[in-house]
């Protein structure tokens, strides 16, 4: 019987780099960089839009992460649904123009959106 590791991945805190992976990566040009990125297929090259996706996903995800709070407490305690929180982070979906600005609002008052909230 062989035996199953499990690993627990956490996406907010990325795997630090070892010395030696660290050293070959900063020995690459941004050429060879980028030829290995296009010979990746299971991994290829992010055109300007998807790569703009994937920068706002991550952000949404920072917001929430700095509130310390899971995707599902972060959509009850500012009335977001759990399924948009979601998509939002993973990608799939962009916010609106208003979700955005509460998104931002959040990230630098969270604490007043929650009294404001409390208030309603």
């Amino acid at each position: 019987m062989s035996k199953v590791a499990r690993v627990r991945c956490n996406p907010g805190i990325p795997r630090e780099l070892t010395p030696e992976e660290r050293a070959a990566l900063d020995a690459l040009s941004d050429t060879e960089i980028e030829e290995a990125a296009k010979s990746d297929q299971d991994n290829p090259p992010l055109r300007d839009r998807q790569l703009d996706h994937v920068s706002r996903a991550r952000a949404i995800q920072r917001i929430r992460l700095d509130t310390g709070l899971s995707q599902e407490a972060f959509a009850n305690r500012f009335g977001f649904s759990l399924g948009a929180v979601r998509d939002w982070e993973q990608g799939r979906r962009m916010p609106d123009r208003a979700a955005l600005a509460y998104l931002q609002v959040i990230q630098h008052e969270p604490d007043a959106v929650v009294r404001a909230l409390e208030r309603a």
